[in-house]
C-alpha cells in the first residue's frame, strides 16, 4: 500500500508540475479532491511517516497546498507548511509540535461563555414555554403586609 500511495503521490506531482493548479490557473473539482487527501497528509501528527516525509520531498505539492490554504483559508494558511529546514528529510522529529499547538485560541473564553449562555437560555425558555417553571405575579405592596392580610381574611371567613 505505501508503494502505490508513494507511486500515486509521484505521479500527482510530475501532473501538476509547476502549474498552480491541475489544470492551469483555475481550480477544478480534481484539485478540491486532491487537496482534500493532500493537506491532512501533509498537515497530520502520524504514527508512521514514511508517506508524509514522501509527501515533503515533493516540493511542487507542498507548495500546492500552501498556496490553497492561503488563497482559500486565509486564516489558516501561514500555518501549513512545516518549517523545511528544521530536520534533514528522514531524521526524526523530537519534542512534538512547535507554535501552533502551544498557542491558544484567543477567543476560547469568548467561545465557551457564549456557549453556555446561549444553552442556559434555551434551558429557561423550555422551562417557560413547558410550563415546568412559571412567574406568578403578586399585589404590589411592602412584603410584611401581605400574610398579615390574608390571615385577617381568613379569620374574618
Amino acid at each position: 500500500l505505501y508503494r502505490d500511495a508513494r507511486e500515486c503521490l509521484t505521479l500527482l506531482s510530475q501532473r501538476l508540475g509547476s502549474q498552480k493548479f491541475f489544470f492551469g490557473d483555475s481550480p477544478a473539482s480534481l484539485d478540491a479532491f486532491v487537496f482534500s487527501r493532500l493537506a491532512p497528509l501533509l498537515k497530520a501528527k502520524l504514527p508512521n511517516g514514511k508517506l508524509q516525509q514522501h509527501l515533503k520531498s515533493l516540493q511542487n505539492l507542498c507548495n500546492y497546498c500552501t498556496s490553497i490554504l492561503s488563497l482559500y483559508f486565509p486564516w489558516d494558511g501561514g500555518e501549513m507548511h512545516p518549517q523545511p529546514h528544521a530536520a534533514p528529510l528522514g531524521a526524526p522529529r523530537v519534542g512534538g509540535a512547535e507554535g501552533g499547538d502551544t498557542e491558544e485560541d484567543p477567543h476560547k473564553r469568548r467561545n465557551q461563555l457564549l456557549s453556555v449562555l446561549v444553552g442556559l437560555a434555551a434551558m429557561l425558555g423550555y422551562a417557560f414555554l413547558s410550563g415546568i417553571v412559571s412567574i406568578q405575579r403578586g399585589a404590589v405592596g411592602p412584603a410584611g403586609r401581605q400574610p398579615i392580610a390574608l390571615e385577617e381574611e381568613e379569620e374574618e371567613e
